[in-house]
Formats: structure tokens, sequence, C-alpha cells
């Protein structure tokens, strides 16, 4: 149930975001994994949430776009042939790329935002279009190191870890959503 702390969040009003081309909106709950086409995670490491600067000045929950397997054999990777990276590996990368971080327990879904795409074709060919799922789940985390920066992704430079109110203040400067996303799981009981 979501309370008082909620109550001003922008998180459940429908919304265009201009960069992916996509009217969106929040829903809890887990999504149709073979609609996800991106994954964030309101990371844990010592109770307090791991946040993610770049160099252009984004601050935002660590996580991002779904590989396709065909890359990632390339990397030596999976085995397989086709479609998109598993969840847990999508997961587990992105928090190594881009917070130096390794889980160290479970995860689970705490929703998604259903991303309804208004361009011709995907961001990139594998992906869902034009439906697709920007999954946001919670898991606990160790920072290992830096972040290991693909060049075809962000460059952050900075990983920084804040008390749960602190991260929605430090978040709400550049991303609300990803704010807002940390203090409804703060109402669900999730951290």
């Amino acid at each position: 149930m979501l309370d008082s702390s909620t109550s001003d969040s922008v998180l459940f009003t429908s919304q265009h975001v201009t960069y992916a081309s996509a009217d969106i909106c929040f829903e809890v709950g887990p999504p149709p994994e073979e609609l996800v086409s991106r994954i964030h995670a309101v990371a844990l490491c010592r109770g307090e949430v791991v946040v993610c600067c770049t160099d252009e000045g984004w601050r935002f929950l660590p996580g991002g776009t779904r590989e396709p397997l065909d890359k990632l054999e390339e990397r030596g990777g999976l085995e397989g042939r086709g479609g998109l990276e598993p969840i847990e590996q999508n997961l587990d990368r992105e928090l190594l790329e881009e917070a130096g971080a390794r889980r160290t327990g479970p995860w689970s879904y705490l929703g998604a935002f259903r991303a309804d795409h208004t361009n011709d074709r995907p961001y990139r060919p594998h992906l869902p279009h034009p439906l697709a799922f920007w999954a946001i789940v919670v898991t606990e985390v160790e920072l290992v190191g830096p972040p290991t920066n693909p060049p075809d992704g962000e460059q952050v430079t900075a990983v920084h870890t804040f008390p749960p109110a602190e991260a929605i203040d430090f978040l709400a400067e550049h991303d609300r959503l990803h704010a807002d996303v940390v203090r409804l799981a703060i109402a669900m009981g999730a951290i």
C-alpha cells in the first residue's frame, strides 16, 4: 500500500520520454520477461542505495539495455543462438559495468515501466518493439571495483551509496523517475 510519502510521485503518471521515443507508465509487479528491453536496480550496499553518475552529470540507478545473445557469444558469454540475454545475466552485467558491483543475494521485481514506443523501429534491432518494459528490481550488492565502462555505454565517473532518503534527494536533481522508484521501494517495504 502506498502512503503519503509517495503522494507527490510522478511514477504512475503517463508521460513521454523524448530520448526513448516512448510513452511510459509504471506498473507494480513482474513484467513479461520476453518484453523486457532494459533493467535497473535499486541496489543496496550495506543498507544504502547505489547511485551512478556520468561525466555529463547524469544520476541514475545502475542498469541498462539487454544485449542480443549473439553479441555475448562473441565476448565468450552464453552459448546458443539468437534472442535476448537472460534477465539475471543482464542485471549482473549492468551492475558490474555501471557500478563495479556484484550481487550478494537474490533479486526481485519491484515493477516496470510499460514503454509504448512511438518511433518506427526499436532502439536496437534485437529489442522488443513497439511495446517493451523497463524492469526495476531490488537486490543486495557489494562494490568490488570501479565500473568497467564498456566503450558503447555511459561513462560512469562516480559511484555513491546513500541512505535511501538521501538517495531520493540526490537522484531527484537529475532523474525524478529513479528518485520515485526508490521512494516506492521504501513505501512497499522492499528496502
